[in-house]
């Protein structure tokens, strides 16, 4: 006899767990793309500093789709799995480039 588990599907308060914590730090993230992405444009200039903007709104895109994926995940019930696991994947993609947008801006700055 199949159980629900075998067909991938999930109760939903186990789907839920690690979305409801991807979704809120996902969307705290593009608001601090977004702090920086401002403060950024009063600092520096130059071909560096448009990089590092670029980097950064991609990074709130990433984000974004994050949170819009964790947030599905919570509320439907098939491919809950699969949802939360794409949210995941791409949450660490975008602290991997907040990282590395940190570095660049550290190298960048101007005394």
């Amino acid at each position: 006899m199949s159980t629900p588990e075998d067909d991938g599907w999930r109760p939903r308060a186990t789907a839920a767990s690690l979305s409801s914590h991807i979704l809120p730090t996902s969307a705290t993230m593009v608001g601090v793309c977004m702090t920086v992405l401002s403060l950024g444009r009063l600092s520096h200039d130059g071909r560096l500093g448009m990089f590092i903007d670029k980097v950064l709104a991609a990074d709130a895109v990433v984000f974004l789709i994050s949170a819009v994926l964790s947030f599905l995940s919570i509320r439907i019930r098939h491919e809950a799995r699969r949802a939360e696991d794409w949210a995941e994947e791409l949450f660490l993609l975008g602290l991997v480039l907040s990282t590395l947008s940190a570095i660049l801006i550290a190298f960048t700055i101007d005394f």
